[in-house]
């Protein structure tokens, strides 16, 4: 059955009527899932089918039958794994029904299906007894429900009713138990994702709010391949403390915790973030550790196994604060049944053992609520600022009168710092910026749609300079921000004959990668751990054969290390100082690439404020001779994978053929590539 459903469309701004299947949300969470990404993740594997195989002989030694309970089994291949440890059944509970599907389908290809039962419930709705979905209760519980922040996905209350429940009183689990780790530190470059840094424009000095210095910021946590945060980007301030550990073979609580660790600082600075990841330890002795610690840690740092399902976390203190070399110094995290904080203390100042925890931090100032971590790096970003300003300061005349497009921007508060006759904006999240700078009213708030505003709504004066970076909140895909043209297009009879448009054009730009594991989350899997998955497999590719999942995904790159095997291309032009044209954009080309296993092509936008002066929101640089690329941390990439890497191998040279159409009716870009051997 089909249903119309409404959909706000990023690029037009419009609301779309279309006719969507029932079964389409859920084909995106599987085209979108990580399911291929664990069952790549062999270090993950390999520790839990040694920690399986130790818990079952563990069971067996006591001379009991071995009943597992599976939480969250999505393919079965853990379950899979018990039966072949010598387990004697096994109840596996997943929740998602396509996924349960799936599982049923490759336990019975592998033929398990008569020791392997799968559970399509949530697993605190599972029941035991003989009418029940459990004949008997559990002793040893396999799960596998952990998140970047480990309890981040419900682990606490599953395991509690896991063990009121539907365990023995005596059972094994595997992972053993969980570690948490954290470290301080200080980083310009961490920090500047949580607080708005001063800015100085024309020799004047715009400050941020203090409202927003004050907040604790927005309380999710920031997780990151914090392997790819260079140290050279942080100063450790103590030790990697050792916070937390949580037995999963015993009850578990999912109730309000606080733990503290207490150490010396290592060297004087401003305590500003906490690095964390953690360890599980598949088995009670602790001789089957998987760990989530950021390659950095290692002495080799190659040897680092690469997983993107679990990666690490940057947690903000409220405040930032002045530490001293050999300051004593207290370090606590809370947690409640699903996220942690954390906060700093003196030991001088820590207090009796009753005063009350810090309470969960949450944003008091709003900025942190409009503002994402990457937009805050972005507006603190002095390069990009500075392109702004000189882009600004050679288009405005005393008598400008400027209209600002752009979620969030300062742009309005600059165009008045450098003398703007006039300046209107349409978002309001400048407003506490301009009241912390004694600029209150001087740029005015259009409290209407771009599309909607009348000669009336300007007093009727027309628009001298129409300026955006452009952002905004709800673009995902690089082209997304061509809504800025939608609304220049809209604008039209409100401007001037002569005005200044910034920026002036865009352009899409491609260039060919091979990802050294990105490429992992997209990739079939076949076999794995000598299970056959292909039922998933198939499964996922019967979701990005639907017609969105075959289109380009945003992608933080500069966490995803890849190899250009093509130069930088600009595929596309979109020309803003003329109305956005009524007729298709199509653009085709031929281009070489070097040797290598291409898994797809990059996208992202340049926004040419001048003639001379551009921003990128992708590549930060040139492309070496070697094809490394440095990415802008501000924005997400496009990423359109292959369906199957290409291979160009020896002296083989191919010719890649690609074809861009920009339907300005959809606002949408679609694309063909093909190869050929040269």
């Amino acid at each position: 059955m089909k249903t119309f459903c409404g959909r706000a469309n990023p690029t037009t701004g419009a609301l779309d009527w279309v006719e969507e299947s029932e079964e389409y949300d859920y084909h995106q969470e599987i085209a979108r899932s990580s399911y291929a990404d664990m069952l790549h993740d062999h270090d993950r594997n390999k520790k839990y089918y040694e920690g399986i195989r130790a818990a079952v002989a563990r069971v067996k030694a006591r001379s009991e039958r071995v009943i597992v309970l599976d939480i969250g089994t999505g393919t079965g291949l853990l379950s899979m794994m018990a039966i072949t440890a010598g387990a004697d059944f096994c109840y596996a509970v997943e929740v998602f029904k396509p996924m349960a599907e799936a599982a049923q389908c490759i336990v019975e290809k592998n033929g398990f299906s008569d020791k392997i039962k799968i559970i399509n419930k949530h697993s605190t709705d599972v029941t035991v007894g003989p009418d029940g979905d459990m004949q008997v209760k559990a002793n040893v519980l396999i799960t596998e429900l952990f998140d970047t922040e480990l309890i981040g996905e419900g682990a606490l209350p599953s395991y509690e009713h896991a063990h009121q429940n539907l365990m023995q009183e005596r059972c094994e689990a595997i992972p053993h138990r969980a570690t948490v780790y954290a470290q301080l530190v200080e980083s310009e470059l961490l920090w500047s994702w949580a607080q708005l840094q001063p800015v100085e424009v024309e020799g004047a000095r715009l400050v941020p709010p203090p409202a927003v210095g004050r907040c604790a910021g927005a309380h999710a946590v920031c997780d990151i391949q914090l392997s790819q945060v260079s140290p050279a980007s942080f100063t450790p301030l103590g030790p990697v403390c050792t916070m937390f550990t949580v037995d999963f073979s015993k009850p578990v609580s999912s109730a309000f915790q606080a733990h503290s660790s207490q150490f010396v600082a290592q060297s004087s600075g401003r305590a500003q973030a906490v690095l964390s990841w953690w360890d599980l330890d598949m088995d009670p002795t602790g001789s089957i550790v998987c760990t989530m610690a950021p390659s950095w840690t290692y002495q080799e740092p190659k040897m680092a196994p690469w997983r993107d399902h679990w990666m690490q976390s940057v947690y903000f203190l409220p405040v930032e604060s002045q530490v001293t070399e050999g300051e004593e110094l207290s370090l606590m995290v809370c947690h409640d049944d699903y996220s942690l904080w954390y906060s700093l203390q003196p030991r001088s100042q820590r207090g009796s053992q009753t005063e009350a925890p810090p309470s969960r931090p949450c944003c008091t100032c709003q900025a942190h609520l409009v503002w994402t971590r990457p937009r805050f790096g972005e507006l603190n970003d002095r390069r990009r600022t500075e392109s702004y300003v000189s882009a600004l300061r050679s288009v405005l005349r005393e008598d400008s009168v400027c209209l600002s497009v752009s979620d969030g921007s300062l742009l309005p508060v600059f165009a008045h710092m450098l003398g703007a006759k006039k300046v209107r904006r349409f978002h309001l999240t400048d407003t506490v910026v301009l009241e912390a700078n004694s600029m209150k009213g001087r740029v005015e708030l259009l409290e209407i749609r771009p599309e909607q505003l009348t000669s009336n709504d300007v007093g009727g004066e027309q628009i001298s300079v129409l300026m955006g970076e452009p952002y905004f909140s709800t673009s995902l895909l690089p082209w997304h921000s061509l809504f800025f043209w939608y609304c220049r297009t809209a604008l039209a009879g409100l401007l001037r004959p002569d005005a200044s448009i910034l920026p002036r054009s865009a352009s899409l730009h491609m260039v060919a990668v091979e990802f050294q594991d990105l490429w992992r989350i997209r990739a079939p899997c076949g076999t794995c751990e000598g299970f056959d998955v292909t039922p998933m497999d198939e499964m996922v590719q019967r979701s990005l054969d639907f017609r969105e999942s075959r289109e380009a995904e945003p992608h933080p790159l500069w966490e995803y290390p890849c190899r250009a095997l093509t130069q930088s291309t600009a595929t596309m032009t979109f020309d803003f100082t003329q109305c956005l044209p009524q007729h298709s954009i199509f653009s085709m080309l031929n281009m070489l690439f070097r040797e290598g296993r291409c898994h797809g092509v990059a996208l992202w936008m340049e926004y040419h404020l001048t003639d001379d002066i551009t921003v990128s929101a992708g590549l930060n640089g040139p492309i070496n001779e070697q094809g490394d690329c440095e990415w802008s941390r501000h924005r997400k990439q496009g990423v359109y994978f292959f369906g199957s890497p290409w291979e160009i191998s020896g002296d083989g040279r191919a010719a890649v053929s690609y074809s861009f159409t920009f339907e300005p009716s959809l606002g949408d870009i679609r694309m063909d590539f093909s190869v050929t051997s040269q």
